[in-house]
């Protein structure tokens, strides 16, 4: 086992240790000025019969360990919100292996990572007061109606509305 001490960049420095296995990754993920936290890791490999990916999520010292990976070659990266992808390192388990994290240049530029659950959940419902012809919305249409059309009935039954297809329509 390989043994990674990590030195935070606090006021009192403590000495952390994660405990790399034969079938583990481990390491730490910073951005320029320290840790980065709550960020995922993910490892992909199609060195298998089946494409295989495992993600975990760091922790607040940006610490990572991704464990009981098949013997395997595996690309690695670190994706999370206001960030863009890093680079995508190679390596096997039983190492150690440390990633930067990568602050997005601007917000369309990070949205594009995001899962489509978040630009759905962003979605503004129109209040009741906009309904009825009291605006741009169809006279007979009730805001229930709007409700049923937009989580089950209309698109959404067979679309993943927020996906980039959906939010990006020429």
């Amino acid at each position: 086992m390989i043994a990674l001490p990590i030195v935070l960049p606090t006021a009192v420095c403590a000495q952390q240790t994660i405990t790399v296995g034969p079938t583990d990754i481990g390491g730490t993920v910073t951005s320029a000025a320290s840790p980065e936290a709550g960020v995922w890791v993910i490892a992909e490999t199609t060195d298998l019969p089946i494409k295989f990916a495992r993600i975990v999520v760091i922790d607040d010292r940006g610490r990572y360990l991704i464990p009981g990976l098949p013997i395997a070659s595996y690309s690695v990266w670190v994706r999370g919100y206001g960030l863009v992808d890093s680079a995508k390192l190679t390596a096997k388990p039983g190492q150690l292996l440390d990633h930067t994290a990568v602050p997005a240049p601007n917000e369309p530029a990070a949205a594009h990572y995001y899962p489509a659950i978040y630009w759905y959940a962003m979605m503004k419902i129109p209040p009741v007061g906009d309904f009825g012809g009291k605006s741009d919305i169809p006279e007979k249409l009730t805001q229930t109606d709007w409700l049923k059309q937009t989580k089950n009935i209309g698109c959404i039954g067979c679309h993943q509305l927020g996906q980039e297809a959906t939010r990006t329509i020429p």
